[in-house]
């Protein structure tokens, strides 16, 4: 069962961050053998990082290993739905954290798959989180 790559590990390796970058690299490669996907939210993160331009993106991902083809389904929707709703009711009792969507999205999404990969484990709730 796949792994799914959160879009800061995919942007230190393509933008060579001196901190992050190789870190971020020998995590995808250890987990390769299990199949990394990205969920159709990151693919969307990482326009702005290609200029917009999907070929260069998608190159970049097949050559990283990471299938981009994954689509959303119903139980996705489901379950950031119930992430989302249980985030909202923590955040007006005083208990939750800032949270963007798009991380509620991709923990949705990778709850089908073993895990997410990141190095932001607190930005993800109930999924189990490898930190590079």
């Amino acid at each position: 069962m796949a792994w799914v790559v959160d879009t800061s590990v995919l942007l230190d390796i393509h933008l060579d961050d001196p901190t992050f970058g190789n870190r971020s690299g020998q995590c995808l490669m250890r987990y390769l053998p299990d199949g990394l996907v990205i969920c159709p939210v990151s693919y969307i993160e990482l326009a702005p990082a290609f200029s917009g331009d999907s070929n260069l993106q998608e190159a970049f991902l097949q050559e990283a290993g990471v299938d981009w083809l994954q689509p959303w389904t119903l139980l996705d929707t489901a379950a950031s739905y119930q992430l989302w709703a249980n985030h909202i009711s923590k955040k007006r009792a005083g208990r939750g954290s800032k949270r963007p969507i798009a991380d509620i999205l991709i923990e949705g999404f990778a709850q089908r798959c073993q895990g997410i990969i990141t190095r932001n484990p607190k930005h993800f709730s109930s999924v189990a989180s490898i930190v590079p």
